[in-house]
């Protein structure tokens, strides 16, 4: 994920405990009255600055263990954060289109959504995911993105034609709602990994995939890749012969760390490729612009390709016969699409400007394991809230202590950990298979039921 400040610590172990039935010591009873003023940004960034100055030349800061004080971290665990979701209706509408050219775009307008929260907030620091720990959610789409068609023919004739059509783009009310249901699980400590499955059987789609960063501090500003287990998102049509896409992550930088004042920008190339339907397509996104140049820029094509024979890497390489469709705009504001033969009429794809994060439906407090997100980190985050940072710290150290205390126990005994939900920690490649586990808790989240029973191997 283009996870920027969530990717500067590696990963603990999940203890079974909730971290509020912890006994209470000396330290942390000195700091349960205490409420601090919280930094101003200024401050945050002089501190993180300050702890990141001691990782200049270390190749990876995403895998080192060091700890951040709670003022500098976002009250909200690290899996709930990452979820891609920000928009579902883009993701549900993903495979309504019969051409493979408009099924592509279709997963397009969705890869262009899934940072929504990047381009509507700041960045920020989230827990670190704890080994073992897990996070599931469901959303309900009651309003239906317009079909690539109809975005199609409500553009005017020519991109200079001032006649507007009658379609409408505006989106509609669906029969009943879609439930889209995430469930997600911190699989490796070393290095730090999550699974994560996507399923919408309304819709017949499901997404899937390994979460892993790499990030290394230049002096001014943080790089963010994808580590080597991330291959990006897999997103299976089941209504389209099991048609899949492959969804890659490109580098995103964290700056502004000197100008207090954080800002992520994107300055790579990604791809996305469908073997079945032999069509990829090269995003480009151009460094951050200066000197009057456009700032968050992305411009793509989409064309055939031969999957035994991938080669294409750059816009540049791709011959003009082959080109199905170009993409240009502004990553952060507005996305359009321009269609073979001539590429002259400018199709709107996406329009990022009115959108707002669309609000997950989480599981009641009763029906939370103690290893999941919400209730495992539940302390730490009424702390931060309650702006009592020293508490929170003192939780945040204690649960951290815990975990590496159970790690050591385990090697000392030999024990193998598992996860619960996902077949392997980091396998298969690029691609995590469920558990008897995982499946049956996808389906109850499918049924809106919460209710699964606590893992006696991981309660141990």
């Amino acid at each position: 994920r283009q996870a920027i400040m969530a990717s500067t610590s590696g990963t603990l172990e999940a203890s079974q405990e909730p971290p509020q039935t912890l006994t209470p010591n000396s330290e942390l009873l000195a700091a349960e009255a205490a409420t601090e003023k919280p930094p101003d940004d200024s401050s945050k960034l002089r501190m993180f600055l300050g702890i990141l100055r001691k990782f200049i030349g270390v190749k990876d800061i995403a895998s080192v263990r060091f700890s951040l004080p709670a003022q500098l971290l976002e009250p909200t665990p690290n899996l709930e954060y990452w979820t891609y979701l920000d928009r579902p209706e883009t993701f549900t509408a993903i495979g309504d289109s019969d051409e493979p050219l408009d099924r592509m775009l279709e997963v397009l307008r969705f890869w262009f959504t899934k940072d929504l929260k990047y381009v509507k907030g700041k960045p920020c620091k989230p827990y670190n995911s704890t080994l073992g720990e897990f996070f599931r959610c469901n959303w309900e789409v009651t309003e239906a993105a317009p079909s690539i068609a109809t975005l199609r023919a409500a553009a005017p004739s020519s991109s200079k034609s001032s006649v507007k059509s009658t379609a409408s783009t505006s989106p509609k009310s669906t029969d009943e709602p879609i439930r889209v249901s995430f469930l997600t699980e911190q699989t490796s400590h070393h290095p730090p990994v999550s699974a994560f499955y996507v399923e919408c059987p309304a819709k017949g789609l499901s997404a899937r995939g390994f979460d892993q960063l790499s990030a290394k501090f230049t002096g001014t500003s943080i790089k963010v890749t994808p580590g080597e287990h991330n291959l990006g998102i897999f997103i299976t049509l089941h209504k389209r012969d099991d048609e899949q896409y492959q969804l890659t992550h490109p580098a995103a930088h964290l700056g502004g760390l000197l100008r207090g004042g954080l800002s992520v920008s994107v300055g790579d190339q990604c791809y996305t490729t469908c073997p079945k339907t032999r069509t990829k397509t090269i995003l480009h996104y151009h460094e951050e612009g200066w000197l009057g140049k456009a700032q968050n820029r992305v411009e793509g094509v989409v064309f055939k390709y031969d999957p035994e024979k991938d080669d294409k890497v750059r816009i540049a390489d791709v011959p003009e016969k082959d080109v199905l469709a170009r993409i240009t705009g502004n990553w952060k504001e507005k996305v359009f699409v321009s269609v073979a033969p001539n590429f002259k009429v400018q199709i709107p794809l996406i329009d990022l400007t009115p959108l707002e994060l669309v609000p997950k439906i989480l599981p009641p407090a009763l029906s939370q394991l103690p290893n999941e997100s919400l209730r495992y980190w539940a302390g730490v985050t009424d702390a931060i809230r309650a702006r009592q940072f020293g508490r929170a710290t003192v939780l945040k150290t204690e649960i951290e202590e815990r975990q590496r205390r159970k790690a050591r126990e385990r090697e000392e005994g030999g024990v193998e950990w598992s996860p619960r939900f996902f077949v392997g920690s980091v396998t298969p490649l690029g691609r995590p298979e469920l558990t008897e586990d995982g499946e049956e808790a996808l389906r109850r989240l499918e049924r809106g039921e919460w209710e699964i029973e606590e893992s006696l191997v991981t309660a141990s």
